[in-house]
């Protein structure tokens, strides 16, 4: 068998909002262009997960009509609260003093994973042509150095890189458009990012670490519409985030924790603070004598428009968080990369038809510039000066000057360069998990539905081999072994020394380590295929 090769008009990479809605609207604008999507995941939204309070102006615009009968569109948010936690206690935060971006009047409580279904059905109606399953493994380039479409990774390759039984060549699809959708920390993005210098002036992309468990609750606590977000505990001082309790339907809750990557505590391990957050009083009374349903965890693009990199280049388009298309200042991301998609789709159809097309200018035109500008300071103000002269200034900015303020606050340390030794910073005392509450890592991977063809080449890569041993340990006391929420990488003992285990196939592909390796040795390639997590109304 020979590799072979397709050609498209577009082809799309991720099947998330930002990839589904440049589909959907392409389609729209010419129903003659050929719109081909591939999707990592064994299905579209298998790989989806988010919060998520929903912002729905930007699927209105895609769908005017259409989106009156989207079935994620149901869970109207009644009762919103923000509570500020101590170890025992809740103080709700008055609303007057909450930064009106984070206010969630006219939104709503959905599944992302069941709304990108629904627009993958859309997007099909439409001409979409969709292959779930079939990662890009990377860009192809022409004679010219224009990006000319993608090339998906042979299927059936063992350990040691040699064919099975069932090996299979990958395909070449070409194309005069490509748009990468990826999400948070696209393996091909972060490439494209280089090669092309679309980060230059930017500061480096900011991340965090998101948790999510889906729980059924007793009917009589739950209250469809309820919206909580905390601040505080079980956070340390230096490390910045929150947590969230959502009611949506049939006696559903969605609990989660998200902490922001530039912590400096190598102790830290952020699954241990998401299974402590639960058993707050203010979380615990909803969750007691419920049954949790699923645990997901991802990376969140969160820096805002000073971190947002160029989204146009020769060849294609990187839009959505694979962008950095994320609102910190409502830390919301799904309604700017269906935004992000429409901007791109419109550009492309200009493109493609030999209109006018200066991305730049629509961009800084539309509503999407105007919400992350007004935004852009959010996250690193907290990054900067911390959690509480950090949000007084959101607030100073935000309800008393109503965006105008001329300042433009930037973070220019990466991520993963805030680690501290490990000799001389705190331990963290977590306890055990109660099976009631709290779990361990195994049992929350058993639902996360996560799946990989166990003879297959490693998909995580090590620049070094050494650097988890010879620098990591004796700094860090290897902090991969914490901040992964799949257990992914250990520290065992092999006939009697040090070694630095791998166990990939538990990897939810959550791109942390990508992110957060102080040496910046871990590289994320995707696995075969339709592997990885298999999420259920997430």
């Amino acid at each position: 068998m020979e590799r072979e090769s397709i050609e498209y008009d577009v082809v799309i990479v991720g099947g998330g909002p930002a990839g589904l809605s440049t589909a959907c609207k392409l389609k729209q604008l010419n129903s003659d262009i050929s719109v081909c999507l591939l999707e990592k995941g064994s299905e579209i939204g298998s790989h989806i997960i988010s919060g998520a309070i929903f912002e729905p102006d930007a699927l209105y615009d895609l769908f005017p009509e259409e989106s009156k009968n989207c079935p994620s569109l149901s869970n109207l948010v009644k009762r919103d609260e923000i509570h500020f936690l101590t170890a025992n206690s809740a103080y709700k935060v008055p609303s007057w003093i909450t930064p009106k971006k984070l206010h969630n009047n006219g939104n709503y409580i959905i599944s992302l994973g069941e709304m990108c279904q629904w627009l993958a059905e859309k997007a099909m109606e439409l001409g979409v042509d969709i292959f779930p399953g079939f990662s890009a493994n990377k860009y192809i380039l022409n004679d010219q150095g224009h990006v000319c479409g993608i090339a998906t990774a042979d299927m059936g390759i063992d350990k040691q890189g040699n064919k099975k039984n069932t090996w299979a060549p990958g395909m070449d699809i070409l194309a005069k458009q490509t748009i990468f959708a990826e999400g948070a920390r696209g393996h091909l993005g972060k490439k494209l990012i280089k090669e092309f210098n679309l980060d230059e002036g930017k500061s480096p992309q900011h991340f965090a670490i998101g948790f999510k468990e889906v729980w059924e609750i007793e009917s009589e606590k739950h209250n469809t519409g309820d919206v909580l977000h905390t601040v505080g505990w079980p956070l340390n001082k230096g490390t910045t985030g929150g947590g969230f309790l959502y009611h949506f339907d049939n006696n559903r809750v969605a609990v989660g924790l998200i902490i922001d990557l530039n912590y400096s505590n190598p102790h830290q391990n952020p699954f241990k603070d998401f299974q402590s957050f639960k058993h707050h009083q203010l979380i615990k009374q909803y969750l007691t004598g419920g049954k949790r349903i699923s645990y997901g965890a991802r990376a969140i693009s969160k820096g805002g428009l000073n971190s947002l990199v160029r989204m146009d280049f020769d060849g294609g388009m990187i839009i959505g968080c694979d962008a950095g298309t994320l609102n910190p200042g409502k830390i919301k991301g799904s309604h700017c990369a269906i935004k992000s998609g429409i901007l791109a789709a419109i550009h492309v159809n200009n493109k493609l038809t030999s209109q006018s097309a200066n991305f730049d200018t629509v961009f800084k035109s539309s509503s999407l510039y105007k919400e992350l500008h007004q935004s852009r300071n959010f996250s690193s103000a907290i990054h900067k000066f911390g959690f509480y002269i950090g949000s007084a200034y959101n607030f100073i900015e935000h309800n008393i000057f109503n965006n105008k303020l001329p300042f433009n606050i930037k973070d220019d340390k990466p991520d993963n360069e805030n680690l501290l030794p490990a000799k001389g910073t705190t331990q963290f005392s977590y306890p055990s998990p109660d099976n009631e509450i709290s779990f361990d890592i195994t049992s929350s991977l058993f639902l996360s539905g996560t799946n990989h063809e166990e003879d297959q080449p490693i998909h995580l890569k090590l620049n070094n081999a050494e650097i988890p041993l010879s620098k990591n340990v004796p700094e860090f006391e290897e902090p991969a072994q914490r901040y992964c929420p799949a257990g992914v990488y250990e520290i065992i003992d092999k006939d009697g020394k040090d070694y630095f285990q791998i166990n990939a196939p538990n990897c939810l592909h959550c791109k942390t380590c990508d992110i957060k390796d102080p040496y910046q040795n871990i590289t994320w390639t995707p696995p075969e295929g339709g592997g990885g997590p298999n999420y259920v109304g997430m």
